[in-house]
């Protein structure tokens, strides 16, 4: 005989949890990873930041700058 029934019954839930657990971390690093690239996590930069941002990289000159920080604030 092949034990009293209760190994495959109580090992099958072990193994259900164990991958159940897997899926759910690999989940959890793809969307931490997402988020973490500017994904839509909620906690992003305003728009004056970036514009402040651009200028200080010199992708934008002072004039532009300006003009599009006034068209922000309207």
């Amino acid at each position: 005989m092949m034990g009293n029934g209760y190994g495959m019954g109580f090992g099958g839930i072990f193994m259900w949890l164990f991958w159940l657990l897997v899926i759910v971390g690999v989940v959890w690093l793809v969307k931490s990873f997402v988020a973490g690239n500017g994904g839509a996590s909620g906690k992003g930069k305003s728009a004056l930041e970036i514009l402040q941002e651009r200028y200080a990289r010199g992708e934008i000159d002072q004039q532009e700058f300006e003009q599009k920080r006034r068209d922000l604030e309207q």
